[in-house]
């Protein structure tokens, strides 16, 4: 599914301003500093008489605790949409993800303009499938996760940011009686484990 960026473009332009009116200061950070940073994304998809779309939205906040840790708190929402064949006909197939979690981070050269980290998180989540409107599926789960990453200020307040691979530990559990659990361990570094962002200190 081809995933577009509805705001990226616009969210850069208006920092690329804001890093040349801000030219005195290249940024870093300090203990006592507030950032935030979050991604929107949306998606659709169509074969034939078939449909898919797809939403997400997941804005984080972070605090630094000392020159070189912040902890932070994380929200995620996913919607999906997809037409599917059934026995007895098609049918839409409506998926909704929601998560909550706490992230800690480690900067090692904080205060330059260009630094590394590295993030550790935990992330609890819920997910609610239905068929036309009827629930069918429900599961719920927890996340472990570690990245390592590089932050670089292009002004005194706005940074870029990227987050390469991931180690991961996850769990989900239907939510029905005796029901397995799905255990999933991952270590990846491909282009789909490259997440880039924007975040705005305080």
């Amino acid at each position: 599914m081809k995933k577009l960026l509805l705001s990226a473009a616009a969210v850069f332009a208006f920092a690329y301003a804001n890093a040349q009116e801000e030219t005195t200061s290249t940024g870093g950070f300090s203990t006592g500093d507030v950032f935030i940073s979050g991604s929107v994304g949306f998606g659709s998809e169509k074969t034939g008489d078939f449909k898919a779309t797809e939403f997400n939205f997941s804005p984080r906040a972070g605090y630094f605790v000392s020159d070189n840790i912040a902890l932070g708190l994380a929200l995620g929402y996913n919607n999906t949409k997809q037409d599917e064949e059934f026995g007895f006909g098609t049918a839409e197939v409506t998926t909704n993800t929601f998560e909550i979690g706490a992230f800690g981070r480690y900067y090692f050269m904080p205060a330059s303009q260009f630094s590394l980290f590295t993030q550790l998180g935990v992330n609890y989540g819920t997910t609610k499938s239905e068929i036309d409107n009827e629930e069918f599926n429900k599961a719920n789960g927890f996340n472990v996760e570690f990245a390592p990453g590089i932050s670089y200020f292009i002004s005194e307040h706005f940074a870029l940011e990227a987050t390469f691979g991931v180690l991961s530990y996850t769990t989900v559990e239907p939510d029905e009686d005796d029901a397995d659990s799905t255990n999933t361990f991952q270590l990846g570094l491909n282009m789909s484990d490259i997440n880039f962002g924007l975040i705005y200190k305080f």
